[in-house]
């Protein structure tokens, strides 16, 4: 066992993150990820502290045929935590799963933006040929698109999630991971990296680019039907923005999830129970609110507004949540 493997071995057993053993070594997460991925070795120095860090001799960290920590004096591997241990088969298995449901992801998130579009078309058609289209036929046939949309949307998260329910350990738990599993997906992610900021930046572009039509529209016409146009053309470009976030995180999250690094490292997921119980409150509140106002006003076509300012203030009250718990940490 090469020296990178055995450094996240000894860490992860430790229940560390990079962050945590770059904090020990006076070092930045970018120098431990370099050590790991077998891109460069610590100085003598550093190889000494790690040995006194981890209670291991430089022979074991050094020697790749010392393939066992408690031969040379290390903790006992009995009262090491017990850790879930990922094959470099299953590895392949979850990498391969995420990236064919990606696409699916992204297509359910951007008919969760599109779905109010017939909607808002069927209103600016009643509102302006009242004669032609009743207000309750606009209502109730825009109503009845849109949850036949939102419930397509629904049905391939469910059936994406159905297929990953295998691997929904590597939210929660800690893991560990056998010879070559590390290095194939730190190998992977280094390909996907640039695709990774470019897509970034693309969806960044669409989503703030995404409020030029409606602008426009604004300007130069008072057409109803124009400016419906216009915010449906608000809405698809700022669901392809989405989609391009959605696409892209899953697959760059599937690398994360087996690297214990980012939102899914053993810090995060000490932090997933609280964020999981207040996601479910928050969304069954934000449920009771939108039913609260459109059962008794029957203004459906204005009240989806709801669920769009839900969308936007969830990640911002998240990130607040998070912050809390990390201070307190």
């Amino acid at each position: 066992m090469i020296f990178a493997d055995k450094l996240i071995e000894l860490r992860k057993r430790s229940g560390w993150s990079q962050e945590d053993l770059a904090e020990q070594m006076g070092v930045t997460r970018q120098s431990v990820s370099k050590w790991e991925g077998a891109q460069s070795v610590p100085e003598l120095e550093k190889i000494l502290q790690l040995a006194r860090i981890f209670g291991v001799s430089t022979d074991y960290l050094l020697k790749d045929e010392l393939e066992t920590a408690e031969a040379v004096g290390a903790i006992p591997a009995e009262d090491a935590p017990k850790l879930r241990r990922i094959s470099l088969a299953e590895a392949q298995q979850f990498l391969a799963l995420k990236l064919a449901s990606a696409k699916w992801m992204a297509l359910g998130v951007l008919l969760c933006v599109l779905s109010p579009v017939c909607l808002l078309f069927l209103g600016a058609i009643n509102s302006q040929y009242p004669k032609r289209l009743s207000e309750n036929a606009a209502g109730g046939i825009g109503m009845v698109v849109m949850i036949l949309i939102v419930a397509a949307a629904v049905a391939i998260f469910i059936a994406n999630s159905s297929k990953l329910s295998a691997f929904d350990y590597l939210e929660t738990e800690n893991i560990e991971t056998e010879y070559g599993v590390t290095g194939l997906v730190k190998e992977q992610q280094a390909l996907y990296k640039d695709t990774h900021t470019h897509l970034n930046i693309i969806g960044a572009a669409a989503c703030v680019g995404s409020l030029l039509p409606l602008f426009g529209g604004i300007i130069f016409s008072e057409n109803t039907l124009f400016l419906v146009a216009m915010l449906a053309l608000t809405f698809l470009i700022a669901g392809i923005g989405a989609a391009i976030f959605t696409y892209n995180g899953t697959i760059w999250g599937s690398f994360e999830r087996l690297l214990e690094e980012g939102e899914y490292s053993r810090r995060e997921k000490r932090g997933k129970g609280v964020l999981s119980a207040f996601s479910t409150a928050y969304w069954m509140a934000v449920t009771a609110i939108f039913l609260a106002i459109s059962l008794p006003t029957n203004s459906w076509q204005y009240s989806w507004v709801i669920w769009a300012v839900a969308g936007v203030l969830y990640p911002a009250v998240l990130c607040i949540i998070k912050a809390i718990g990390n201070r307190k940490k």
